[in-house]
């Protein structure tokens, strides 16, 4: 997808944008189909606990599924998406990489938020700016549901983060909450943030769930040395790609249709 200049300048200063419409209802229809996939077969798991950071909670869920491409040749055809390949060049360059893909499902009614982190916390590359997480509601997210909150401009400063005790494995800091933003937008909208950007999900207060759907990209020219050995990461542009063959084994390029169609036929009724 061609982004528009004002979607390219915010990114650039203010660490993000959203684009509403990103996704087409039959792609949202099949990745929610998928999703149910995971449900059925028990793939999720409640990351949330009762505030030790050990214990599961029996009250709050916070579902998530990480990674999603070795589980679904369905998610793992999706960053080879000629719209997404297309956004992500624009906002972060040429060559970049896959780097992560996961879900987050908040149960209605006691679906617990994810806390405040910045991504580069985790993925501590040189320049945030050099890498973007792609964010999509899979169900139309809002304040009531708990949407996804930024802080722009966050990405110019580093929060101290520390052992989230609301969670079994994430970190998470306090950044200046007054500045939060939240993003509501429709299924299929995306928001794309770099990795300095501080940002969170709040709880699910409506009787419906809601699942958002996290991609991570990196400049190729950024990938930290000592993650270089330890990972293979899909390379997507630039004249080393293959389209997925090195990384998979199978070329994975130009199989996005095929995939949605695939999944929209052989989902349970």
């Amino acid at each position: 997808m061609h982004l528009s200049r004002h979607h390219i300048e915010q990114f650039r200063e203010e660490g993000y944008t959203a684009v509403p419409e990103f996704f087409t209802p039959r792609e949202v229809e099949a990745m929610r189909a998928e999703l149910e996939r995971f449900k059925r077969e028990g793939m999720l798991r409640n990351v949330a606990t009762d505030g030790d950071g050990k214990t599961h909670s029996s009250q709050i869920e916070n579902l998530q599924i990480c990674p999603i491409s070795p589980r679904s040749p369905f998610y793992r055809a999706l960053p080879f998406h000629p719209g997404v390949i297309d956004a992500v060049r624009q906002l972060i360059g040429d060559p970049f990489v896959f780097y992560l893909d996961q879900i987050f499902l908040k149960p209605g009614g006691h679906g617990s938020g994810t806390s405040w982190h910045q991504d580069n916390a985790y993925f501590k590359i040189s320049d945030p700016a050099r890498g973007t997480g792609m964010w999509t509601a899979l169900h139309d997210a809002t304040v009531a549901n708990g949407t996804l909150h930024v802080i722009p401009g966050s990405h110019r400063e580093a929060y101290p983060h520390e052992r989230d005790p609301y969670s079994d494995h994430h970190i998470s800091c306090r950044p200046p909450e007054e500045r939060a933003v939240p993003i509501e937008m429709p299924a299929g909208g995306t928001a794309f943030f770099n990795y300095g950007i501080a940002h969170c999900t709040r709880p699910n207060r409506t009787d419906r769930e809601r699942a958002g759907l996290a991609l991570h990209f990196l400049r190729a020219d950024f990938i930290p040395e000592e993650m270089r050995s330890r990972r293979v990461s899909p390379i997507l542009t630039g004249p080393e790609t293959s389209g997925g063959l090195n990384e998979y084994g199978v070329k994975i390029e130009g199989t996005w249709e095929h995939e949605v169609n695939r999944v929209l036929t052989t989902r349970d009724p």
